[in-house]
């Protein structure tokens, strides 16, 4: 059973993703097929949340013309095409849910240092 997770582990595409951490501000490139074509489209915004293991996923939060939006992104994902770290942030949490009720200056994170 083991030799079955190191080759799907082996596989996976965690050596081209950079770190980052929650309250980081990421920039996500998706890969999105309309019809035959094939585009990228960039999702920025805040990481609240990462779980770990080998179906790994990170949780991005950001506001869209007043609206929070999130969206949950397998870590292994082959629609995930880029990961940039924009900015990071000192959080004292794992998961920052919390920002969801929060709007505007009192969602703001403090930058690290």
């Amino acid at each position: 059973m083991n030799l079955v997770i190191d080759k799907l582990l082996s596989k996976s595409r965690r050596s081209d993703i950079p770190e980052f951490h929650p309250g980081d501000t990421v920039r996500v490139n998706v890969k999105i097929k309309e019809g035959d074509k094939e585009r990228l489209q960039a999702f920025e915004g805040v990481v609240i949340s990462k779980s770990s293991g080998p179906q790994a996923s990170f949780t991005v939060r950001k506001v869209s013309f007043g609206q929070g939006v999130e969206r949950i992104f397998p870590l292994n994902s082959k629609v995930i095409d880029k990961l940039d770290v924009v900015r990071s942030s000192k959080v004292r949490r794992a998961k920052l849910y919390y920002l969801r009720s929060l709007r505007g200056k009192a969602a703001r994170l403090r930058d690290a240092e």
